[in-house]
């Protein structure tokens, strides 16, 4: 327990100690940040048996094991097909995928939390869930999700082609990543008739490339199966939250027009997962497509603080809430979902390699 609440404590201290929001951010990375990078990289690509579906994952690379590639990438998402087949022939095993996966996932989420005005907080709402539990137990959707933040930063720098290059990226890895390719639409660039033509061509060229074959699969997985998620409406309540919190507060967000009304949009879409949650026979259907709206929480309560106190100030009690509520996020999950039992204790690599 004791790595988790470091991870957690390490952006919290840098928060705290930068309380001033950065007003014009530099492109380039500072040494603090290369340092959460790999730190973050490694703790996620070299756990040892930590996270739900850890044995799923040893199957996954026993299934292209000793095959040819081509028959390796026909057996799910292409990306980390090959990335499978590739630990399998090289004896690097699971941790050569989970680091590969890691490091993208860990690029995404802090080029994200960089592009927000207080991008420490940012990162301190990350862990506890996004990076506790989603990277480090989902490591296909993880991963997709890190690239589609990057395509959400694409986004907001008005980079259309960018975005939809990432969230294809984000698809071979997960493919339900591709259920956001439409937030191109919403973008509001000033081409969008030419936006939305060819944003469809290339959903339909995409789907019919690499969802087809798997729709029906995903139909009975997930809805006609049945299938229920533990804590799902807690999950999909930790979007809403932000999501209203957005809403009420918008007008006294600053930033242009254009990603306000973008982020209204993705809020509405927020309590639409509540909706969906009461009238849909799978609630992990709905659970894992809301996964890709955990990006909502950093932006809005990131920014929360000089939304509701000084626009331009350190705004330290608003900090500490949002620092305060995070921390009681990952106390929550640690000591009282039925899962957390999985993650505990984390366990890395090199050092059980070395001990044992």
């Amino acid at each position: 327990m004791i790595p988790y609440l470091f991870l957690f404590l390490l952006p919290a201290w840098l928060t705290v100690t930068h309380l001033r929001p950065e007003i014009k951010r530099s492109a380039q990375w500072t040494g603090g940040w290369f340092v959460i990078f790999f730190l973050l990289t490694f703790m996620v690509g070299f756990r040892f048996e930590v996270g739900g579906d850890w044995e799923t994952y040893l199957k996954h690379i026993d299934s292209v094991t000793n095959i040819p590639l081509q028959e390796a990438l026909a057996l799910g998402d292409p990306a980390y097909c090959l990335l499978n087949w590739l630990a399998a022939e090289t004896g690097l095993w699971i941790y050569f995928t989970n680091t590969v996966c890691a490091a993208l996932f860990t690029w995404g989420l802090l080029v994200f939390c960089r592009a927000q005005p207080r991008p420490w907080l940012a990162l301190v709402v990350a862990i506890p869930y996004l990076v506790t539990v989603v990277a480090m137990g989902y490591t296909r959707q993880g991963t997709a999700i890190g690239l589609a933040m990057l395509g959400l930063v694409a986004l907001s720098n008005r980079n259309t082609l960018r975005f939809v290059i990432f969230v294809v990226l984000a698809a071979t890895f997960h493919k339900s990543a591709v259920i956001l390719m439409p937030l191109a639409i919403l973008a509001g660039t000033k081409r969008r008739i030419w936006t939305l033509a060819w944003v469809c061509v290339a959903s339909v060229i995409f789907y019919l490339l690499m969802l087809d074959s798997s729709v029906e699969g995903l139909k009975s997985g997930y809805l006609e199966a049945q299938y229920q998620s533990q804590g799902a409406a807690i999950r999909i309540a930790m979007n809403a939250v932000p999501a209203v919190l957005f809403l009420w507060f918008k007008q006294r967000f600053e930033m242009p027009q254009v990603d306000r009304a973008f982020w209204t949009w993705m809020s509405f879409a927020a309590l639409g997962f509540v909706i969906l949650l009461l009238v849909s026979p799978s609630s992990t259907a709905v659970d894992r497509v809301a996964l890709y709206w955990i990006p909502l929480q950093l932006f809005v309560l990131s920014r929360l603080p000089n939304a509701i106190g000084k626009p331009k100030g350190e705004n330290k009690e608003w900090v500490y809430a949002v620092v305060a509520y995070s921390a009681a996020v990952l106390f929550v999950w640690l000591f009282f979902a039925k899962t957390a039992f999985a993650w505990l204790p984390y366990q890395f690599y090199p050092f059980v390699w070395l001990f044992q």
